[in-house]
Formats: C-alpha cells, sequence, structure tokens
C-alpha cells in the first residue's frame, strides 16, 4: 500500500468535469485506489463517491492505492491533479 498527499489547485476544486477526468484515469488501473479526505475514504472510482467529498480549491486529500501498480497509480493521479486536470 501506497499514500501521497496533494493540494488541489484548479479552480472548481474536484468536481463534475475534473472528477470524471479522475475517475478515469483511476480505471486505468488494477490496484485498489482511495481518496482520503479529512478522515473519510471513497473509492476514486466511484464519480458520487469522489463528488460527495466535496473537494474544492485548496483541500490537502491523500491518494491511497494498493495492488500490483499501486506506485505507478498514485504518481499519476497526483500528476494529474498538479497539472490541473491539463492532460485531457
Amino acid at each position: 500500500m501506497i499514500s501521497k498527499e496533494v493540494v488541489v489547485q484548479n479552480q472548481v476544486g474536484l468536481h463534475a468535469r475534473p472528477a470524471t477526468f479522475f475517475i478515469q484515469k483511476a480505471n486505468e488501473f488494477k490496484s485498489s485506489i482511495w481518496v482520503e479526505k479529512d478522515e473519510r475514504k471513497v473509492n476514486a472510482k466511484s464519480l458520487l463517491g469522489v463528488l460527495s467529498l466535496g473537494i474544492s480549491k485548496g483541500t490537502k486529500i491523500t491518494i491511497i492505492a494498493d495492488g500490483t501498480d499501486e506506485e505507478e497509480a498514485v504518481n499519476a493521479m497526483v500528476n494529474l491533479i498538479n497539472s490541473n486536470f491539463s492532460e485531457q
């Protein structure tokens, strides 16, 4: 299991369109991936789960992955967030 903290910096946070890109990226990996905010942890492959966290600009979240490609998964998710979702 591997985890990394990241601060969401894009204008709208992790809502609607950015959340869709986030979930699509998470689904590229075999590992289980979670997003944690304020001690709440949800499946990063679930749109409703991610949206339910209400992640806005400036929010610190933790990306957690467990599985065969966990390191690659966490790095890809953090890079997507740090790029302000410009990979899509």
